[in-house]
């Protein structure tokens, strides 16, 4: 089996854990921070989703991440004259570890992972034709009178909102749909024959609901989470993501939409009015029909508009914020740390397991001497080395990967060549590990 089937099969795994794992933490953020607003518990949720699609197939453990970027950070300081640093990682013993599936699980995992995905890129085009259908099967509305005041109205705030005096939207009527949607970046659809027996007021709060999602441009983000959740829109905890996303989202644009009513409670008003007049069938599923009531959580927003709890400010505003950073960053560690590798190659010494960095110690080290003709004429770089620690501890297989000078280079080789360290122990045995090592030449100035 490839190492790229493995890297699935590890994504499949790992996924299956991780992405709840994210969602309660996501949950638990997204609790605190809707106290600053919905736009805060919006963010938390989008990250969220992120996380849930690149977590699972990032291999770096939390050990190798800070020892790299504490690396750099040394490397990019002040130095001192003739100054050599030394960088180890990362690292992977030659030896089969890890999870592994019995026969034919692999396969079938594997099968199914091509097959999900296929069906949800389906699913995700097939939509995107039935949109781009609707908005060809639609025909334009024109506005008279109060309506037209209103979309006037309506237009200029949003423009105003965007700085985009060219901010014209499409008004079209659809069979298709059962309530208003925007398709597209700037179309907004409405049911045949809603619009006659659509008041003014909720004329206007529809109008402002639908203009915050173009300016928002729910409708392309829409589409990119559905193209990037493709990877993992097979797990339950996705949909919730993806339904929690969805709510704050409505929120926000109700949000907005409130301030150019004039009012937290006529927009509430318009619409519970709104809802009451939507026929009791449900609309088209479609992943990029974005409607006033799409999110299907009509009581809690009107909760929401309705609502005293004030908004947080100030120093509470911040502990709040630290408090949802510090939850992100202690679920995506600890993800990092626990993940599973799938390794379903037999026993080879070609078939690497990724070793901590931390875990390899130097018993003994000869530092790199910086050449006296490299310092004279200022060259300064970065020689990486690859090499094999052997199972008694010695250097082996030296080689350049990256050269900067040849006498840099043979300055490198001369140095590592002559360590030694504590042999590396996988299962209680000791095995061959291999590792890149960069020798970091710089000058002061």
């Amino acid at each position: 089996m490839t190492s790229f089937e493995n890297w699935v099969l590890s994504y499949l795994v790992n996924a299956a854990w991780q992405v709840p794992l994210l969602f309660l933490v996501a949950w638990l953020a997204a609790w605190m921070a809707a106290r600053i607003g919905p736009g805060a518990e919006h963010r938390v949720w989008v990250g969220a989703l992120l996380a849930q699609i690149a977590l699972p197939a990032c291999p770096l453990a939390p050990g190798q991440f800070w020892s790299v970027l504490i690396g750099l950070l040394s490397w990019s300081g002040a130095s001192r004259p003739g100054d050599i640093r030394v960088i180890v990682g990362p690292a992977a013993a030659l030896q089969s570890s890890g999870l592994h599936l019995p026969p034919p699980g692999p396969t079938i995992l594997l099968a199914a992972f091509a097959g999900g995905i296929c069906y949800f890129a389906a699913r995700l085009a097939q939509g995107l034709l039935k949109t781009r259908r609707m908005i060809r099967q639609s025909s334009p509305l024109s506005l008279e009178g109060q309506n037209a005041a209103c979309w006037t109205r309506a237009r200029a705030i949003f423009s105003a909102i965007l700085s985009d005096p060219a901010f014209t939207p499409a008004l079209a009527a659809s069979a298709l749909i059962a309530g208003p949607v925007t398709v597209g970046s700037r179309t907004l659809l409405l049911p045949q024959g809603f619009l006659a027996q659509l008041p003014e007021d909720e004329f206007d709060a529809l109008l402002a609901h639908e203009f915050a999602h173009m300016a928002r441009r729910d409708f392309a983000k829409n589409l990119m989470y559905g193209l990037l959740s493709l990877p993992v829109a097979w797990h339950p905890a996705l949909a919730l993501t993806r339904g929690r996303l969805a709510e704050s989202r409505e929120r926000i644009c109700d949000a907005m939409a409130a301030q150019v009513v004039s009012g937290r409670e006529r927009y509430a008003r318009s619409l519970l009015r709104l809802a009451s007049m939507l026929s009791s069938a449900a609309p088209i599923a479609e992943l990029h029909a974005l409607g006033i009531f799409d999110s299907n959580n009509l009581e809690r927003r009107i909760m929401n508009l309705t609502g005293k709890r004030a908004e947080l400010r100030g120093v509470r505003r911040l502990i709040v914020l630290a408090a949802c950073a510090a939850l992100g960053a202690a679920a995506c560690t600890s993800a990092l740390a626990l993940r599973m590798e799938v390794n379903q190659q037999p026993k080879s010494p070609t078939n690497p397991v990724h070793v901590k960095v931390t875990f390899l110690k130097i018993i003994s080290k000869v530092p790199p001497v910086y050449p006296p003709q490299a310092k004279k004429d200022h060259v300064t770089g970065k020689v990486v080395l690859d090499t094999v620690i052997g199972k008694d501890g010695s250097v082996e297989n030296l080689k350049v990967v990256k050269s900067v000078r040849e006498d840099l280079d043979h300055s490198a080789i001369d140095a590592v060549k002559q360590w030694k360290f504590q042999p590396f122990l996988l299962n209680g045995e000791p095995v061959e590990v291999e590792t890149t090592i960069n020798i970091i030449y710089s000058l002061g100035k």
